[in-house]
């Protein structure tokens, strides 16, 4: 710190270890000015006072720095070159008050490091006798000591040993103002890691980059939030802390409204860093409560209606992390759960009112917090809702589109990647738990098709798969569907596993028989059979779905009739990891309608009761 106090703009540092990589020597070498040694007993006279303590640009001000040596070895020199003159300082740490100085030395007594400069400081660091931290971990210190002093002038560098250090990890964002017809440029810089000696503060700089003034930016409380504002403008370079001094000609001071009006832009600006990175860190605490287990998993709720809840639970939890990022930090996973059902449960009763009032007096919120975050709890709950809405009408629109082919073109439908296109983004269709059912690896879906494909006659078609025999001609033109996916989940117990779905769609012309039950049934023994497909850890669902079913088949109606109590609409068969589905469309279509319209009534309703108080 004393080599820029001295106005330096390089400091080197060099560590000199033995074979045993221990420490023999330190020195550090600085550019600046030099020690004014004419006046020592104004420098190394003093202690716990300093001739710079009256300079908010300068960091030492305790008259302390220099004799700390004392912690780190026996003996420390001072080699300085000032205004062309040649002196050392002396100091032993058993009487770290005393000095020795001698000024005016010949060239062979000054460090050889300086001969070739025309002004600096040495200090040589000998008799260490206390280990320093590695060559890393020095490194990573330095650069948090001094983040402020490089960022600020990206002119002055410190080096380790011939490697700069470097400013720790860091996000920058600038703005400008214009105020009074004076230019102000603004640079904020929020950094990953608390600096290791500075508070968040806005510094004022004049047009040669010297501090003239600093002050809080009232974010120092904020949770991993730690942010450095540099201001630099012309109008700093007649600015002066004496405020309204009569006595003083400055025109730009603290309590000039030039200055007010910038403290306020430049908090409002902080603010905005600040919740940008609120966001993020809210989008990661989110992310881990997930990981946690802490949210309901509404099993028992129709999946529409689910995700909506879902969605709300989090959106509002997000609202109170904004409001207080403090909010369940502290807490166990279990005392998170508790407190997350607690507020699900408020928020789909009509407590609403009662849930804002205990937030309000347990979150530590100014007037103008509180109100943004009623604001927003208001918002997030209407926006769900609305989401859902639409999410409800673009699935009604896709039931629509697949209701029309079903009735009116199934004998024409040739064009398979365009059905399959409608099938995969709308595969919830097949029930509540397929909702996101993505993308799978070409190997699993490939193995799954040619197993399917090794099923005896599985392609074939005869008349007894049509309802009118002149329709057979068309069928054999069309072709079947195939969707196979493959994704980790939780059994009953808790245990990690592979679910693994199949869904094969019969061409619409198709009438699904006994034949094509078989055809399943025989499918399900090939998975079974095959090395691939063997582990206790994959848990199947064979999916099988037609335009409609036979009217002179039996076995479909009479399955389908034997496991209607199980509560899993088209279950027609259930082994240890391998279930089986024969479902028709307009079974589909006619869940799809029940539950949806109940939906859509119930959602409608609360938006409207929303929006008449958001009126009102």
């Amino acid at each position: 710190w004393n080599g820029f106090d001295a106005g330096a703009k390089n400091i080197n540092i060099n560590i000199v270890y033995d074979h045993f990589d221990t420490v023999k020597n330190l020195t550090i070498l600085d550019d600046g000015d030099g020690i004014n040694f004419t006046d020592l007993g104004s420098n190394f006279n003093r202690f716990n006072d300093s001739l710079k303590k009256t300079s908010i640009d300068q960091h030492g001000s305790k008259g302390r720095g220099r004799l700390s040596f004392h912690r780190l070895c026996h003996q420390a020199i001072w080699y300085t070159k000032y205004l062309g003159r040649n002196a050392y300082i002396k100091i032993n740490d058993e009487d770290i008050k005393a000095y020795e100085a001698q000024i005016d030395i010949d060239a062979e007594e000054q460090n050889s490091l300086l001969n070739a400069m025309d002004k600096g400081t040495c200090v040589e660091l000998t008799l260490l006798h206390s280990s320093l931290p590695d060559r890393s971990e020095l490194i990573s210190i330095l650069s948090n000591e001094f983040c402020c002093k490089l960022a600020l002038d990206d002119k002055k560098r410190i080096f380790v040993n011939g490697t700069e250090i470097d400013i720790p990890e860091h996000e920058i964002k600038e703005v400008s103002f214009e105020i009074e017809n004076n230019d102000f440029m603004v640079k904020g810089i929020r950094w990953d890691k608390k600096p290791a000696t500075e508070k968040s503060f806005i510094y004022l700089t004049d047009s040669s980059g010297k501090i003239v003034h600093k002050e809080s930016t009232t974010f120092n409380k904020k949770r991993d939030f730690h942010l450095s504002v540099f201001v630099s403008s012309i109008w700093a370079d007649t600015f002066s802390s004496n405020g309204d001094d009569i006595f003083s000609t400055a025109k730009s001071n603290p309590d000039s409204k030039a200055w007010r009006q910038l403290v306020k832009n430049v908090l409002k600006f902080s603010r905005s860093i600040y919740d940008d990175f609120l966001r993020v860190q809210v989008e990661k605490a989110i992310q881990k409560l997930e990981e946690d287990g802490a949210f309901p998993t509404y099993n028992e709720y129709d999946i529409t209606y689910a995700s909506w809840k879902r969605n709300n639970i989090k959106q509002v939890v997000r609202s109170i992390y904004i409001a207080d990022p403090q909010f369940l930090v502290s807490l166990t996973i279990k005392q998170k759960k508790i407190i997350i059902r607690l507020l699900d449960k408020m928020l789909v009763s009509n407590q609403n009112e009662d849930l804002f009032d205990i937030l309000e007096s347990v979150l530590d919120l100014s007037d103008s917090d509180l109100s943004r975050f009623a604001s927003q709890l208001k918002k997030t709950k209407l926006e769900n809702i609305i989401s859902s809405i639409e999410e409800l009408q673009r699935r009604r629109f896709a039931v629509e589109k697949l209701k029309l082919i079903m009735n009116e073109y199934y004998k024409e439908v040739l064009e398979t990647p365009d059905l399959q296109k409608i099938i995969e983004n709308n595969t919830w269709l097949f029930g509540e738990r397929y909702e996101t059912i993505g993308a799978e690896e070409d190997t699993f879906t490939k193995i799954a098709k040619s197993l399917r494909d090794s099923v005896y006659s599985i392609n074939n078609i005869d008349e007894q798969d049509v309802e009118n025999g002149e329709d057979i001609i068309g069928a054999r033109r069309q072709t079947d569907l195939f969707l196979a996916r493959r994704m980790p989940t939780f059994d009953s117990n808790g245990n990690k596993v592979f679910r693994c779905i199949i869904i094969e769609i019969k061409r619409p012309s198709i009438a699904l028989n006994v034949k094509h039950l078989r055809q399943l049934e025989d499918y399900a023994g090939i998975i079974k059979r095959h090395p691939e497909f063997s582990s206790q850890n994959l848990h199947f669902e064979l999916i099988l779905i037609g335009r409609k079913i036979s009217s002179q088949d039996i076995e479909i109606p009479t399955r389908l009739s034997n496991y209607a109590g199980r509560g899993d609409v088209g279950l027609v068969s259930d082994d240890a990891n391998m279930k089986r589905y024969v479902k028709n469309w307009y079974t589909i279509f006619d869940t799809f309608e029940l539950t949806n319209s109940f939906m859509l009534e119930k959602l409608q309703m609360e938006r409207d009761i929303i929006e008449k108080k958001s009126r009102e």
